[in-house]
């Protein structure tokens, strides 16, 4: 365990940072080598796979529900210095982290093919998106599990694990990767249901190489079946944390589903050209999202520990390395957008569309990082509602817009993303107002704590070796 309420706080982000970034990127990784070994089987097999990923975001809000209930009810109770209770917390997230599991398993059998139905523009890109969801469903449940270990370890500091293990499960995908889709040297190809498998068989290393970790290094939180019987009680303080940033993830799905749908008029190789330009985005916004994450466990230790004017300078500082991140990327963007681009796609009109997307819609960037920082914030509070106001309003103002543009005679794609910049904006403005309020609220009975003399928690544990 690592004490996150004494130190620099800017050396904590930074310290905590490069793993945590190194891991999501590895995962978005993943997506893009889908995309790119598909990218020969032709437009429809791109569409079906980049719109059959938008629905992994919906999975990531149930995961959001328990990663961010985990991570801030735990990061509270290191702030206490209560032991008992991070590992009830974290063994009742264990056991819902199961129960949604087999609710995905289910969705995702039964759901595929209608899903594809909606957002798809034609009947390959409806058949391409189905089989691979199929193949892809056992990872999208398998995650569950990892998100739930991966938070308690970020919770109390501790981010390298984490990190190795995706990263070898990254590499494991992406060696199979063309091995199942393309047939390499088996003579087999599987097409888009071998960049399903491929995920599926990775993300279950995955899981088996944190669950060795667990049970061999980990020494501060732990696995106890004597408290893996349900507790409504906990269950809900859990929920209570959760839904509302899992709602926020359901936002994003549909902001993303509204975009499939009102390019669906372009073709294929619009659906496809913006998939693979949200991916890029989404790629390119790591780092920043990884100084949030980083944020939230050293707000929700400090905020347990009563050290309140530790949490605001946490969030000043947390913005402003984010905002550095996102005005670098930002620059990248806008002057070689060819570059960054580079390989995926040899179809010139696929290509133009993620191009033109990538150079309008990187203008977000600057304040997609204050609603990370913001985000991550609330999360370490404890109070995630805030987040999910602004997430519906962001929804309501982008969404109903896009489709009645859509409508226009003259309406063409970049009409919605100019709209984007817009609501993006309006978002962090009130996302921002909304936490200096909740600061307000929250913060001002505190007062800050007398530092110990001697940490009571145990050292922390060395990172894990991948096992054999």
């Amino acid at each position: 365990m690592k004490d996150l309420t004494r130190g620099s706080i800017v050396g904590h982000i930074l310290s905590m940072a490069p793993p945590i970034v190194v891991g999501m990127i590895t995962i978005m990784i993943c997506q893009l080598v889908d995309l790119y070994f598909v990218s020969s089987l032709g437009e429809a097999a791109i569409a079906g796979v980049a719109a059959a990923g938008n629905a992994g975001f919906l999975v990531n809000a149930l995961m959001q529900v328990l990663g961010v209930g985990t991570v801030a009810l735990i990061a509270h109770a290191v702030g206490r210095k209560d032991r008992g209770d991070a590992n009830l917390v974290f063994n009742q997230s264990v056991v819902l982290s199961v129960l949604f599991g087999l609710l995905t398993l289910v969705a995702g059998f039964v759901l595929s093919r209608p899903y594809m139905r909606a957002v798809a523009a034609d009947e390959a890109t409806v058949e391409a998106g189905t089989v691979y969801l199929l193949w892809f469903t056992p990872a999208l449940a398998l995650q569950f599990a990892t998100q739930v270990m991966a938070s308690a370890l970020r919770a109390t500091g501790i981010v390298r694990p984490s990190m190795l293990v995706q990263a070898l499960a990254v590499g494991i995908n992406i060696a199979l990767a063309p091995i199942l889709i393309s047939g390499w040297g088996t003579g087999h190809p599987l097409g888009v249901a071998g960049a399903g498998l491929a995920s599926s068989i990775a993300v279950f290393i995955g899981v088996l190489m944190l669950l060795a970790y667990f049970l061999k290094l980990e020494r501060y939180v732990a696995f106890h079946p004597a408290q893996w019987r349900p507790q409504l009680r906990q269950w809900k303080r859990i929920l209570n944390v959760g839904l509302p940033a899992g709602g926020e993830f359901v936002m994003v799905f549909i902001i993303m589903a509204v975009g499939y749908y009102v390019l669906s008029v372009f073709g294929p190789a619009a659906q496809a050209g913006f998939g693979i330009g949200t991916r890029l985005l989404g790629l390119i916004q790591m780092p920043a999202l990884a100084v949030a994450l980083a944020a939230g466990p050293i707000a929700g230790q400090n905020f347990g520990a009563g050290n309140g004017a530790r949490v605001r300078e946490t969030f000043v500082k947390a913005a402003l390395v984010a905002t550095a991140v996102m005005t670098l990327f930002l620059i990248l963007a806008q002057l070689a957008p060819g570059l960054l681009l580079a390989g995926f796609s040899n179809d010139r009109e696929t290509m133009a569309v993620a191009s033109l997307f990538l150079r309008v819609v990187s203008f977000n960037m600057v304040a997609q990082g204050l609603i990370f920082t913001t985000s991550s914030m609330f999360q370490g509070l404890g109070n995630t509602k805030p987040v999910l106001v602004t997430s519906a309003m962001r929804v309501l103002t982008y969404s109903l817009p896009s489709i009645w543009l859509s409508t226009w005679p003259g309406f063409r794609m970049e009409h919605v993303w100019y709209l984007s910049i817009a609501t993006t904006t309006l978002q962090a403005a009130l996302s921002v107002w909304l936490l200096y309020r909740e600061f307000g609220k929250r913060l001002a009975p505190l007062r800050p704590p007398e530092v110990p003399a001697q940490m009571e928690a145990e050292p922390e544990a060395p990172p894990a070796r991948a096992p054999a």
